[in-house]
């Protein structure tokens, strides 16, 4: 049994993997035996992420700008030039952005889409191919999107851009599960809840015991729970399993759906 939840030996690339939900996705995939590549934008904290992370496995870094199309390109070929296949990509890089609706920027949706929506699109079909050469009938390639539980309900906080990102990405999930299916690559999201990082760190701090009373498990989510997850979804023992978006968020969102 143990054999069906192993990703030993897998090679994958977490985007963002250099903080937050990201590094706790790579942390796992490392301790979980897997060969991990981080990227993120900032080359010195990436790099440094890396190290940390090597002292327990195979774990290097690739520092890119994703919230463009050469950005993504650019991780995609450096991803190519060092392996022949790729097993899972996790498209985690993300960006928000809270202002009141009547002083809601414009640039706010520019950059936040071109990260959380373009990035994702871009990355994934630039490195299909390698998915392809490592999928197979009993175990497919992954692609495991980071949604949000603010794209499923309406958010407390003003993140306007930031949310509807996160609905656009569990729909762009399904279509490219659809479409990817063919060639043994599955597609799921991920919708975490609240979690300890940075760009949970002012929300926490102001709303932290209102967010965990509103938890039907009355807690924030811990790094464990995130990778878990991940690691099943990248795993054989979802091999069976596409298009889905799943809540990783003690059953908050199944008070608001």
């Amino acid at each position: 049994m143990s054999a069906l939840f192993s990703i030993e030996n897998k090679i994958a690339v977490v985007t963002g993997g250099s903080r937050g939900i990201g590094l706790m996705i790579a942390r796992g995939f490392v301790e979980a035996g897997a060969k991990v590549y981080i990227s993120s934008r900032k080359a010195d904290v990436c790099e440094g992420v890396a190290a940390e992370l090597a002292r327990e496995g195979q774990c290097f870094s690739i520092p890119a700008d994703l919230g463009t199309e050469a950005g993504c390109r650019y991780l995609a070929d450096q991803v190519g030039a060092r392996e022949e296949r790729l097993h899972i990509l996790v498209n985690n890089a993300g960006a928000n952005w809270g202002a009141p609706l009547a002083e809601y920027p414009d640039e706010a949706f520019d950059k936040v889409l071109a990260l959380n929506v373009k990035g994702v699109f871009h990355l994934t079909r630039f490195l299909v191919p390698m998915l392809a050469k490592a999928a197979g009938d009993d175990d497919p390639a992954r692609v495991i999107n980071i949604g949000s539980i603010d794209g499923l309900q309406a958010p407390t906080l003003e993140s306007y851009a930031y949310s509807a990102s996160k609905a656009a990405v569990h729909q762009m999930t399904r279509v490219l599960a659809h479409r990817l299916a063919a060639q043994r690559i599955t597609v799921n999201a991920i919708a975490p809840g609240p979690f300890e990082s940075k760009m949970m760190a002012e929300t926490l701090g102001r709303f932290g015991e209102q967010i965990r009373a509103s938890c039907p498990l009355g807690r924030i989510g811990r790094p464990d729970d995130v990778a878990g997850t991940a690691i099943y979804l990248a795993s054989r023992a979802a091999s069976y399993v596409t298009g889905t978006v799943l809540p990783v968020d003690g059953g908050i969102s199944t008070r608001h759906q």
